[in-house]
């Protein structure tokens, strides 16, 4: 098998797309096992999918496994260094598309069956609770900042003795998992949290070409907020990671 960083990054962000859209697909769409299962199964879905994200972009190349521009940009400023920042990011905005495609082919039969335009958006593209721009893109800027930070906290209790209370090697996807379900059920009541850049820009692509029944508006009013906000916040969080000399 031919391994590369594009293609673990491209696998493991469409694992990631798959697995969280699939379980807000599940939580929100008529008609399926797992109709009206609340908050707490979309916000574990999504660690869980981000964890086997991370698993599947290291088995296909990535050994950065970031699935996400936000993390590539906050350690790409962390370590000014940005050589790989563009191969990554198209990576994961071409793994983000084909992963909603997906989305949307194992639920095929439920777009019919789901009277409500915004459901149907909703499995594809995050969408704030109350519509204010400023409060919503502070939300996803203080979120990446929180993913970013813990993201990097997390690694580098790894670099220490796992005997001496450091984390053992293979523990961290785990644990980024869990980063990520604390901050959705801690902070993405307001906006649903995207944290990055391509979980909302590659599927909301997808939601505006594809024929799903009786959709609405891709609301792209919005969509410049989980897009940009995050970078911004990935930003921030690298430089102040820098700060303080990690």
């Amino acid at each position: 098998m031919h391994q590369s960083p594009f293609l673990g990054e491209l696998i493991g962000t469409m694992t990631l797309i798959l697995l969280g859209n699939g379980v807000v697909a599940n939580v929100v769409l008529k008609q399926t096992k797992g109709e009206s299962a609340g908050w707490i199964v979309i916000t574990a879905g999504w660690a869980f999918a981000v964890m086997l994200g991370v698993f599947t972009a290291n088995a296909f190349g990535s050994a950065a496994a970031h699935i996400n521009p936000a993390v590539t940009i906050g350690f790409a400023v962390l370590r000014n260094d940005f050589s790989m920042v563009p191969t990554y990011l198209l990576a994961q905005l071409i793994g983000a598309f084909l992963g909603a495609v997906l989305v949307w082919l194992n639920y095929y039969p439920h777009w019919k069956a789901t009277e409500d335009p915004g459901s149907k958006l909703a499995c594809f593209a995050t969408g704030p609770a109350i519509r204010s721009s400023g409060p919503n893109f502070l939300s996803e800027f203080i979120a990446t900042i929180v993913l970013i930070v813990g993201v990097v906290a997390i690694g580098y209790a790894g670099t220490s003795d796992p005997d001496k209370g450091g984390i053992p090697s293979g523990i961290a996807p785990y644990l980024v998992g869990m980063l990520v379900w604390s901050i959705g059920l801690s902070l993405g009541g307001t906006t649903g949290y995207a944290i990055n850049p391509v979980r909302d820009l590659g599927p909301r692509l997808a939601y505006s070409i594809l024929p799903i029944p009786n959709k609405g508006s891709s609301d792209w009013g919005y969509g410049w907020i989980p897009v940009v906000a995050p970078i911004v916040g990935a930003i921030v969080g690298g430089l102040v990671l820098r700060a303080f000399s990690f």
